[in-house]
């Protein structure tokens, strides 16, 4: 299938391949939508099997980028980037290399942070490009986006519970979280300290220890989905979701921080059809979105308006899960279908 043609099937706008014969840099940047503004996404440093598999995981998490703007109701479109690891050995030369092929996008593009990435390697982006976002408060910025993705995603599950007919109470409440990253680890020690019962799991030894540390028992990350709780939050790498793990789910709600967790979009009713509520994955993790887009704001970052807009995740949700029931479809549908009205009303 020809880049034109994956790029057709979702409506992208623009496909960038980026190669730095310098520092051996290879990405790709996908911008999915600037109808509603800029084009805002992270940069994702992942090692992929081959190109297109870096292909196909740009193109849909732009796609949801727009989504997720849309749905937030921020005044920016979705675009991401993805590098294929290794990163060059030498980190600033190589972020000055994809600076420049940013800035050459003339702001179409504005990149932030993701996998891979972290408030340093945005500074070394602004550096030869203003296009990037999620700079230090010390620099001015809107600091570390996890703390407020675990903030809409702890919002998203009040919303989901309510949805699942369940008491919207934390204290006793089974949660597996899927993934203890800077935004996982967060969820893990917001739900403790709320008096939820947490497992976790993770691929990497260090980030289960902190998740430990924090109270959470830790399982198998392969098998933590099925685990008998109230919430599964997947909060690593996306389309964990597919047919098999669905139907290993013993839980009421999922509702987790990554990004693109249904591996094909049938995978939607599947988990409508076993009566599980999902909470759309680009409406639950905006949060860090709404944190670094407000750098964008005219009049500069305003914290209270962050704060605001994040626990503006929990009614935006409620209102999807009641369309979702009214309708009897899938929360996704109803979320895809709010973004596209959003869209759509921008382009007129």
């Amino acid at each position: 299938m020809s880049v034109f043609t994956q790029m057709a099937a979702a409506g992208h706008e623009q496909v960038c391949h980026i190669s730095d014969a310098d520092t051996g840099l290879r990405a790709i940047v996908a911008i999915h939508s600037t109808t509603l503004g800029p084009g805002l996404g992270g940069v994702r440093i992942r090692e992929y099997e081959n190109e297109q598999a870096a292909l196909t995981d740009v193109l849909r998490l732009s796609e949801a980028m727009s989504y997720k703007a849309a749905c937030a109701g921020l005044r920016c479109g979705g675009a991401k980037a993805v590098v294929m690891a290794p990163f060059p050995r030498d980190r600033e030369a190589g972020m000055h290399a994809l600076g420049r092929a940013v800035d050459g996008l003339a702001g179409r593009y504005v990149a932030t942070e993701d996998m891979g990435m972290s408030e340093s390697d945005i500074a070394l982006l602004n550096e030869v490009t203003p296009h990037a976002v999620g700079r230090s408060l010390e620099a001015g910025g809107s600091g570390d986006p996890s703390p407020h993705t675990a903030d809409g995603v702890i919002a998203g599950m009040r919303a989901a519970l309510r949805a699942a007919d369940r008491p919207v109470e934390f204290k006793g409440l089974r949660v597996a979280v899927q993934g203890c990253g800077h935004v996982g680890l967060a969820i893990v020690e917001r739900l403790i300290a709320a008096g939820a019962q947490v497992w976790a799991s993770d691929i990497n030894d260090e980030a289960c220890e902190q998740a430990a540390a924090a109270g959470a028992e830790i399982v198998d990350n392969d098998r933590i989905h099925a685990q008998d709780v109230d919430i599964f939050a997947p909060s690593g790498v996306g389309a964990i979701l597919d047919e098999r793990r669905i139907s290993e789910l013993e839980c009421a709600i999922v509702a987790g921080a990554a990004n693109n967790q249904l591996a094909t979009p049938e995978d939607g009713m599947r988990l409508a059809e076993r009566g599980i509520v999902y909470a759309p994955d680009f409406v639950i993790n905006a949060g860090g979105l709404i944190n670094v887009s407000d750098e964008l704001d005219s009049e500069g970052y305003n914290a209270e308006r962050v704060r605001f807009r994040v626990a503006s995740i929990e009614t935006t949700l409620d209102e999807i899960f009641e369309q979702a029931r009214a309708e009897r479809r899938p929360p996704e549908a109803v979320a895809v279908d709010m973004a596209h009205t959003r869209i759509a009303a921008g382009a007129r």
